[in-house]
């Protein structure tokens, strides 16, 4: 009987998104700088920037500033009615959503 002189290495494990719980394949998620044992898939990524922006938004005043407040302020009306889901509706909305701040 040998000595085992390493550590065996397990199963390979997909990462899991630590904000939706999501398994994709390892090079879909975000890592972060300091902690790169923390895994965030695109979709949480993009959340959590909208979530930045609006945070930085609360220090700033101007026109650009109330338009914004005013397109999140729809976008929570447009989740919380669930037309996003709409089978006529919810695409373009999800579009939108997208590609605003």
């Amino acid at each position: 009987m040998e000595p085992q002189t390493g550590v065996e290495d397990g199963p390979a494990v997909r990462p899991e998104c630590w904000c939706c719980g999501t398994l994709e394949d390892p090079a879909q998620f975000v890592r972060l700088g300091n902690h790169p044992e923390v895994t965030i898939c695109t979709r949480c990524a993009h959340w959590v920037s909208k979530q930045a922006g609006g945070i930085e938004d609360r220090s700033r005043t101007g026109l650009v500033v109330a338009a914004r407040d005013r397109l999140r302020r729809l976008r929570s009306s447009v989740i919380q009615h669930g037309w996003h889901r709409n089978r006529l509706i919810g695409r373009p909305l999800r579009w939108i959503g997208k590609h605003t701040p």
